[in-house]
Protein backbone atom coordinates (compact mmCIF):
# COMPACT_ATOMS: atom_id res chain seq x y z
CA UNK A 1 0.00 0.00 0.00
CA UNK A 2 3.02 2.54 0.04
CA UNK A 3 2.40 4.99 -2.17
CA UNK A 4 -1.73 4.91 -1.88
CA UNK A 5 -3.67 7.08 0.28
CA UNK A 6 -5.06 5.37 3.34
CA UNK A 7 -8.79 5.41 4.04
CA UNK A 8 -9.55 6.99 7.47
CA UNK A 9 -11.53 4.79 9.51
CA UNK A 10 -13.39 6.46 12.46
CA UNK A 11 -15.49 4.25 14.88
CA UNK A 12 -17.47 6.46 17.44
CA UNK A 13 -18.70 5.44 20.46
CA UNK A 14 -19.86 6.63 23.60
CA UNK A 15 -22.70 7.60 26.06
CA UNK A 16 -26.25 7.67 25.38
CA UNK A 17 -27.04 10.74 24.35
CA UNK A 18 -23.66 12.31 24.36
CA UNK A 19 -24.04 13.75 20.84
CA UNK A 20 -22.67 10.37 18.59
CA UNK A 21 -25.05 11.29 16.15
CA UNK A 22 -23.74 14.70 15.86
CA UNK A 23 -20.54 13.35 15.31
CA UNK A 24 -22.09 11.23 12.62
CA UNK A 25 -22.84 13.91 10.83
CA UNK A 26 -20.39 16.21 11.43
CA UNK A 27 -18.30 13.06 9.78
CA UNK A 28 -20.67 13.16 6.79
CA UNK A 29 -20.72 16.37 5.88
CA UNK A 30 -17.07 16.11 5.89
CA UNK A 31 -16.97 13.45 2.75
CA UNK A 32 -17.17 10.06 5.00
CA UNK A 33 -19.82 7.29 4.26
CA UNK A 34 -21.41 6.84 7.63
CA UNK A 35 -23.57 3.69 8.93
CA UNK A 36 -24.71 3.80 12.58
CA UNK A 37 -24.98 0.60 14.77
CA UNK A 38 -24.33 -2.19 12.44
CA UNK A 39 -23.88 -5.51 14.06
CA UNK A 40 -20.05 -6.00 15.76
CA UNK A 41 -19.76 -8.70 13.80
CA UNK A 42 -20.02 -7.19 10.70
CA UNK A 43 -17.54 -4.29 11.39
CA UNK A 44 -14.35 -5.70 9.59
CA UNK A 45 -15.86 -6.85 6.56
CA UNK A 46 -17.72 -2.93 6.18
CA UNK A 47 -14.51 -1.95 6.68
CA UNK A 48 -12.00 -4.00 4.28
CA UNK A 49 -15.04 -3.13 1.44
CA UNK A 50 -14.59 0.74 1.99
CA UNK A 51 -14.06 2.66 -0.94
CA UNK A 52 -13.60 6.28 0.85
CA UNK A 53 -13.73 7.33 4.40
CA UNK A 54 -15.91 5.61 6.75
CA UNK A 55 -17.29 6.19 10.04
CA UNK A 56 -19.17 3.68 12.41
CA UNK A 57 -21.45 4.61 15.10
CA UNK A 58 -20.77 1.63 17.33
CA UNK A 59 -22.82 2.28 21.07
CA UNK A 60 -24.91 -0.38 23.94
CA UNK A 61 -27.73 -0.81 21.28
CA UNK A 62 -25.35 -2.52 18.58
CA UNK A 63 -25.61 -6.41 18.44
CA UNK A 64 -22.93 -8.34 19.98
CA UNK A 65 -21.82 -4.52 21.54
CA UNK A 66 -18.55 -4.86 24.56
CA UNK A 67 -16.26 -2.39 24.66
CA UNK A 68 -13.79 -5.96 24.75
CA UNK A 69 -15.24 -6.68 21.04
CA UNK A 70 -14.81 -3.36 20.11
CA UNK A 71 -10.98 -3.05 21.24
CA UNK A 72 -10.44 -6.22 19.60
CA UNK A 73 -11.54 -5.35 16.24
CA UNK A 74 -9.60 -2.08 16.06
CA UNK A 75 -6.31 -3.86 16.99
CA UNK A 76 -7.25 -6.09 13.91
CA UNK A 77 -8.19 -2.72 11.84
CA UNK A 78 -5.10 -1.34 12.87
CA UNK A 79 -3.02 -4.38 11.24
CA UNK A 80 -5.02 -3.36 7.70
CA UNK A 81 -2.12 -1.43 5.94
CA UNK A 82 -5.27 0.40 3.44
CA UNK A 83 -6.87 1.76 6.98
CA UNK A 84 -6.33 4.82 9.01
CA UNK A 85 -8.71 3.85 12.36
CA UNK A 86 -9.72 6.33 14.85
CA UNK A 87 -11.41 5.77 17.94
CA UNK A 88 -14.12 8.37 18.87
CA UNK A 89 -15.71 8.64 22.07
CA UNK A 90 -18.18 11.12 23.10
CA UNK A 91 -19.38 11.42 26.78
CA UNK A 92 -20.96 13.92 29.02
CA UNK A 93 -21.27 15.00 32.40
CA UNK A 94 -24.46 13.08 34.09
CA UNK A 95 -26.05 15.87 34.50
CA UNK A 96 -26.10 17.10 31.25
CA UNK A 97 -27.33 13.56 30.13
CA UNK A 98 -30.30 13.49 32.86
CA UNK A 99 -31.57 16.64 31.36
CA UNK A 100 -31.17 15.88 28.00
CA UNK A 101 -33.59 12.98 28.11
CA UNK A 102 -36.21 14.65 30.31
CA UNK A 103 -36.11 17.59 27.49
CA UNK A 104 -37.26 14.75 24.90
CA UNK A 105 -38.61 12.30 27.24
CA UNK A 106 -36.61 9.49 25.31
CA UNK A 107 -35.64 6.25 27.57
CA UNK A 108 -32.17 5.31 27.84
CA UNK A 109 -31.84 2.23 25.98
CA UNK A 110 -30.17 0.20 29.31
CA UNK A 111 -33.62 1.33 31.13
CA UNK A 112 -36.14 0.49 29.71
CA UNK A 113 -38.51 0.18 32.69
CA UNK A 114 -35.87 1.99 34.91
CA UNK A 115 -34.84 5.38 36.08
CA UNK A 116 -32.88 7.41 33.11
CA UNK A 117 -30.05 7.85 36.11
CA UNK A 118 -29.61 3.77 36.53
CA UNK A 119 -29.51 3.21 32.60
CA UNK A 120 -26.53 6.06 32.64
CA UNK A 121 -24.70 4.79 35.44
CA UNK A 122 -24.47 1.03 33.60
CA UNK A 123 -23.70 2.58 30.43
CA UNK A 124 -20.41 4.42 32.00
CA UNK A 125 -19.42 1.46 33.13
CA UNK A 126 -19.72 -1.19 30.30
CA UNK A 127 -17.94 1.82 28.20
CA UNK A 128 -15.05 2.91 30.77
CA UNK A 129 -12.56 0.79 28.69
CA UNK A 130 -13.18 2.42 25.09
CA UNK A 131 -12.82 6.15 26.74
CA UNK A 132 -9.67 5.15 28.22
CA UNK A 133 -8.69 4.26 24.72
CA UNK A 134 -9.99 6.57 22.42
CA UNK A 135 -7.58 8.73 20.39
CA UNK A 136 -10.39 11.54 20.97
CA UNK A 137 -12.29 12.00 23.71
CA UNK A 138 -14.98 14.64 23.53
CA UNK A 139 -17.13 16.01 26.57
CA UNK A 140 -20.41 17.69 25.26
CA UNK A 141 -21.48 18.95 28.22
CA UNK A 142 -21.27 22.70 27.70
CA UNK A 143 -20.31 22.20 23.91
CA UNK A 144 -22.19 24.28 21.24
CA UNK A 145 -23.11 21.88 18.41
CA UNK A 146 -20.99 24.79 16.33
CA UNK A 147 -17.89 24.24 18.40
CA UNK A 148 -18.96 20.36 18.20
CA UNK A 149 -18.15 20.67 14.06
CA UNK A 150 -15.45 22.67 14.00
CA UNK A 151 -13.73 20.03 16.31
CA UNK A 152 -14.52 17.31 14.29
CA UNK A 153 -13.95 18.88 10.80
CA UNK A 154 -10.19 20.30 12.30
CA UNK A 155 -9.59 16.62 13.66
CA UNK A 156 -10.85 15.07 10.21
CA UNK A 157 -11.55 17.37 7.79
CA UNK A 158 -9.00 17.31 4.38
CA UNK A 159 -6.54 19.25 5.52
CA UNK A 160 -6.45 18.10 9.27
CA UNK A 161 -2.51 17.92 10.56
CA UNK A 162 -0.78 15.02 11.71
CA UNK A 163 -1.44 15.88 15.03
CA UNK A 164 -4.76 18.26 16.12
CA UNK A 165 -3.57 20.35 18.87
CA UNK A 166 -6.48 22.02 21.26
CA UNK A 167 -4.88 24.44 23.72
CA UNK A 168 -8.08 25.44 26.45
CA UNK A 169 -7.57 27.87 29.21
CA UNK A 170 -10.20 27.35 32.43
CA UNK A 171 -11.20 27.51 35.95
CA UNK A 172 -9.63 25.12 38.45
CA UNK A 173 -13.21 25.56 40.47
CA UNK A 174 -14.78 24.14 37.59
CA UNK A 175 -13.03 21.37 37.18
CA UNK A 176 -10.33 20.06 34.93
CA UNK A 177 -10.95 19.75 31.08
CA UNK A 178 -11.38 16.35 30.96
CA UNK A 179 -9.54 15.04 27.79
CA UNK A 180 -5.79 17.42 28.83
CA UNK A 181 -3.20 15.69 28.02
CA UNK A 182 -0.85 18.67 30.07
CA UNK A 183 -2.31 20.72 32.43
CA UNK A 184 -0.45 23.63 33.72
CA UNK A 185 -1.13 26.03 36.44
CA UNK A 186 -1.28 29.88 36.66
CA UNK A 187 -3.04 30.93 40.27
CA UNK A 188 0.47 31.90 41.77
CA UNK A 189 0.59 34.80 39.01
CA UNK A 190 -0.24 38.32 40.12
CA UNK A 191 -4.16 38.00 39.21
CA UNK A 192 -5.61 41.42 37.62
CA UNK A 193 -9.42 40.45 39.62
CA UNK A 194 -7.97 42.95 42.59
CA UNK A 195 -7.67 45.71 40.15
CA UNK A 196 -10.95 47.34 39.90
CA UNK A 197 -9.90 49.08 36.23
CA UNK A 198 -8.95 45.34 34.98
CA UNK A 199 -11.08 42.79 36.82
CA UNK A 200 -13.81 43.51 34.07
CA UNK A 201 -11.55 42.74 30.99
CA UNK A 202 -10.21 39.49 30.40
CA UNK A 203 -6.88 37.99 29.37
CA UNK A 204 -7.81 38.62 25.11
CA UNK A 205 -7.13 42.69 26.10
CA UNK A 206 -3.60 44.10 25.68
CA UNK A 207 -4.16 45.64 29.45
CA UNK A 208 -4.12 42.53 30.66
CA UNK A 209 -1.64 41.24 28.64
CA UNK A 210 0.58 44.03 29.94
CA UNK A 211 0.40 43.52 33.52
CA UNK A 212 0.61 39.81 33.21
CA UNK A 213 4.02 40.42 31.57
CA UNK A 214 5.27 43.47 34.52
CA UNK A 215 5.01 40.17 36.88
CA UNK A 216 8.47 39.22 37.86
CA UNK A 217 7.51 35.17 37.63
CA UNK A 218 5.51 35.22 34.27
CA UNK A 219 8.23 35.60 31.49
CA UNK A 220 10.49 32.62 33.70
CA UNK A 221 7.16 30.22 33.58
CA UNK A 222 5.87 30.97 30.40
CA UNK A 223 8.88 30.06 29.27
CA UNK A 224 9.26 26.85 30.67
CA UNK A 225 6.40 26.03 29.94
CA UNK A 226 6.48 26.44 26.24
CA UNK A 227 9.76 24.68 26.84
CA UNK A 228 8.27 21.49 27.93
CA UNK A 229 5.21 21.91 25.18
CA UNK A 230 8.31 22.02 22.65
CA UNK A 231 9.62 19.00 23.70
CA UNK A 232 6.94 17.13 24.04
CA UNK A 233 4.99 17.59 20.96
CA UNK A 234 7.51 15.82 18.01
CA UNK A 235 7.50 12.98 20.55
CA UNK A 236 3.80 13.15 20.43
CA UNK A 237 3.89 12.85 16.99
CA UNK A 238 6.85 10.19 16.63
CA UNK A 239 4.55 7.65 19.09
CA UNK A 240 1.86 8.39 16.86
CA UNK A 241 -0.39 10.29 18.39
CA UNK A 242 -3.41 12.30 16.81
CA UNK A 243 -4.34 14.26 19.61
CA UNK A 244 -2.99 16.79 22.19
CA UNK A 245 -5.05 18.69 24.64
CA UNK A 246 -2.84 21.42 26.44
CA UNK A 247 -4.68 23.08 29.43
CA UNK A 248 -3.44 26.16 31.56
CA UNK A 249 -6.20 27.35 34.26
CA UNK A 250 -6.48 29.91 36.41
CA UNK A 251 -8.62 30.75 39.26
CA UNK A 252 -11.63 32.44 36.87
CA UNK A 253 -10.91 31.41 33.41
CA UNK A 254 -10.86 34.94 32.79
CA UNK A 255 -7.34 36.38 33.15
CA UNK A 256 -3.50 34.45 33.59
CA UNK A 257 -4.84 31.50 31.91
CA UNK A 258 -6.58 33.10 29.24
CA UNK A 259 -3.26 35.38 28.35
CA UNK A 260 -0.63 32.33 28.74
CA UNK A 261 -3.24 30.33 26.41
CA UNK A 262 -3.01 33.00 23.69
CA UNK A 263 0.48 33.82 23.70
CA UNK A 264 1.12 29.47 23.37
CA UNK A 265 -1.14 29.36 20.42
CA UNK A 266 0.74 32.50 18.71
CA UNK A 267 4.17 31.00 19.56
CA UNK A 268 2.97 27.36 18.13
CA UNK A 269 1.80 28.13 15.13
CA UNK A 270 4.62 30.48 14.23
CA UNK A 271 6.81 27.16 15.10
CA UNK A 272 4.33 25.69 12.52
CA UNK A 273 1.81 23.32 14.59
CA UNK A 274 -2.27 23.90 13.63
CA UNK A 275 -3.96 24.94 16.70
CA UNK A 276 -7.02 25.69 17.80
CA UNK A 277 -7.40 27.84 20.93
CA UNK A 278 -10.78 27.64 23.43
CA UNK A 279 -11.17 29.26 26.54
CA UNK A 280 -13.70 27.40 28.76
CA UNK A 281 -15.00 30.03 30.86
CA UNK A 282 -15.77 32.30 28.18
CA UNK A 283 -19.34 33.24 29.03
CA UNK A 284 -17.77 35.95 31.07
CA UNK A 285 -16.41 37.90 28.18
CA UNK A 286 -18.21 36.07 25.41
CA UNK A 287 -20.35 39.53 24.57
CA UNK A 288 -16.98 41.59 23.80
CA UNK A 289 -14.43 38.60 22.12
CA UNK A 290 -14.19 35.80 19.99
CA UNK A 291 -13.45 33.28 22.35
CA UNK A 292 -12.59 30.42 20.09
CA UNK A 293 -9.87 30.60 17.01
CA UNK A 294 -7.96 28.21 14.84
CA UNK A 295 -4.68 29.54 14.89
CA UNK A 296 -3.11 29.25 11.01
CA UNK A 297 0.27 28.66 10.51
CA UNK A 298 2.63 31.32 9.37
Amino acid sequence: MSGCKKINLVLVTGLSGAGKNSVLRALEDLGFETMDNPPMTTLEELASRAEQNLAIGVDARSRGFSAEAVLAALVRLRQQARLSPHLVFVSAADEALLQRYSESRRRHPLAQTGAVADGVALERALTAQLAEAADLLIDTSDLPLARLRAMIEQNFGRDSPAMAISLVSFAYPAGLPPAADLVFDARFLRNPYYDPDLRPLCGLDPEIRSFMEQDPDFAAYYRHVRGIVEFLLPRFVQEGKKYATICIGCTGGQHRSVTMIEKLGDDLARAGWAVRVTHREAAKFSAVHAIEKAHAKE
